[in-house]
């Protein structure tokens, strides 16, 4: 069985072109060049997250299983220094201060005053109307 390759985050932080793109997803460093003008959500998503571990990013979208699947091809080994549960530091699920869970809000409509138009529409007008008075009393 050939040995897994270990990786640090130091190493495949070298790895940010178009021409060598890794990421760590899950404690798992794959080598996503080739992947990156099929990426559905474009390329610039993967420049982001290029040389580092994106696991957050990757969880927080919500990737399909199809995603999951497609991901597999891409797997070159394992990230040496991310914490194992028993390592991992204790974290409170309420939110801190900083870290407030707020929504997104919604884009504001755009009023739908017209008074911005009208100006500009009576002085088109007004000046109509005066050439009409001027030319009709010659």
């Amino acid at each position: 069985m050939p040995e897994i390759k270990q990786f640090t985050l130091a190493e495949i932080a070298s790895h940010n072109t178009r021409k060598s793109l890794y990421v760590a997803i899950h404690g798992k460093v794959y080598d996503v060049t080739y992947f990156i003008d099929e990426h559905p959500g474009g390329d610039e998503v993967l420049f982001e997250e290029a040389g580092r571990n994106a696991t957050e990013s990757f969880d927080d979208v919500g990737h399909s299983d199809e995603a999951h699947e497609i991901l597999k091809r891409y797997y070159i080994g394992e990230l040496k220094d991310v914490p194992t549960p028993s390592k991992a530091p204790i974290v409170s699920k309420a939110p801190t201060k900083s870290q407030s869970y707020t929504t997104p809000k919604a884009p504001q409509p755009k009023s739908s005053s017209n008074f911005g138009l009208l100006v500009p529409v009576g002085i088109f007008i007004a000046y109509i109307a005066y050439k009409y008075f001027v030319s009709s009393s010659e």
